[in-house]
């Protein structure tokens, strides 16, 4: 049986990942989002591991609440990014961040 730390070091490697995937990549905003996606997961393996060793759900039940968010912050925002597609025919992040100026 693998221990806490084995659980929680685990999701400290999926954090960095999508750490990682926000810092490296800094001009394609479909990465990004997915970046944020996996900074979300590794977040949420910590409710449900403490969840489970705790022997309480409640955990669980937070960690399902924040993936329905995410999942809809992500349908939202892709939507955002095929609108915005449509009509600048782009998605590149230095462009849409020229744009505000």
């Amino acid at each position: 049986m693998l221990s806490l730390f084995n659980y929680l070091s685990f999701s400290t490697l999926i954090f960095v990942v999508g750490l990682w995937g926000m810092a490296l990549n800094k001009k394609n905003v479909i990465t990004i989002i997915m970046a944020i996606e996996i900074l979300l997961l590794g977040a949420n393996l910590n409710f449900i591991i403490f969840s489970i060793f705790l022997d309480d759900f409640k955990g669980q039940v937070f960690s399902l609440l924040i993936l329905t968010v995410a999942a809809s912050e992500s349908a939202i925002g892709l939507a955002i990014l095929v609108l915005f597609y449509k009509k600048h025919q782009t998605i590149d992040f230095d462009y849409i961040y020229g744009l505000r100026g």
